[in-house]
Formats: structure tokens, sequence, C-alpha cells
């Protein structure tokens, strides 16, 4: 069976929704890292936001990919 990894968002490493921290646990990288992306995004053209607000939408909160 193979073994892959879902993206949600995180209820421990959360600013507002959790879509930074479960983006970079999905990633591997820094929380930091993926807010300074979303926040340069956001100041360029406002597509920050906008996927921000996709992710928020779409992907599952933690507690529920853990307790179905």
């Amino acid at each position: 069976m193979a073994d892959y990894r879902r993206l949600y968002r995180s209820r421990t490493d959360r600013k507002i929704a959790g879509v930074c921290g479960g983006l970079a646990q999905y990633l591997n990288v820094d929380p930091t890292v993926v807010r300074i992306i979303f926040l340069i995004l956001l100041l360029i053209g406002g597509g920050g936001l906008l996927i921000y607000l996709i992710i928020w939408i779409c992907a599952p909160d933690e507690d529920n990919m853990l307790n179905p």
C-alpha cells in the first residue's frame, strides 16, 4: 500500500486558520517561510489572499483528519 500525505489545516501551529502551518508541515518547511510567501503574494497583487481563502475552505481541519 502506498504511503501518501494529505494537506490539512494545523491545529497547533495556527495564527488565523492554520493554513500556513498545515501547508508548511505538508511541504516540510518552516511555517514562517510560508507566511512570508503568502504576505509577498498579497502585496504583489492580492493572489496570496485568494489562495489562502481557497485552502481555508477546501482543506479539512487536522482534528477531522485524525478522527473521521
